[in-house]
């Protein structure tokens, strides 16, 4: 039999009951964001998580992402320790205008849900030719 000791258990019983369930509420998932080059990079931590519930919309520059994780203990059973946390998990991400939202990629390895989200084409720097005098310049802007 698995035992511990818990100094803050009287105050998670406190706060389930005020609350209720950390399973009944939505509840956030880490993440990483970067840039490089061309495409920006979220990573999101969904350890435990069925692929087929993870769902990703966009509206209005807003990425809406969701995603389930199940206990994995079958209905009726005793739970002993429920450190992990289930339900439903849920971010939102205001996009720039300056990102593609037509051309998301996303992907889910080893609990990680990544996407790839490029910077849209009219927002690429570009150079401008100038013309006059004898000689064409660029200007880079």
């Amino acid at each position: 039999m698995l035992m511990r000791t818990d100094p803050f258990r009287e105050l998670d019983r406190l706060t389930q009951q005020v609350f209720g369930p950390a399973g009944t509420r939505p509840s956030a998932m880490a993440m990483d964001a970067y840039r490089s080059g061309d495409d920006f990079f979220v990573h999101f931590d969904l350890p435990g998580i069925d692929p087929e519930t993870i769902e990703l919309d966009v509206e209005r520059n807003v990425l809406n992402v969701r995603a389930e994780r199940r206990s994995p203990a079958p209905e009726g059973a005793e739970p002993l320790v429920a450190e992990r946390p289930t339900g439903t998990f849920t971010r939102q991400l205001f996009l720039g205008d300056t990102l593609d939202t037509e051309r998301i990629d996303a992907s889910y390895e080893a609990g990680v849900l990544t996407l790839r989200i490029p910077v849209a084409e009219q927002a690429k720097p570009r150079r401008i030719h100038i013309t006059g005098g004898d000689t064409p310049r660029q200007i880079s802007g």
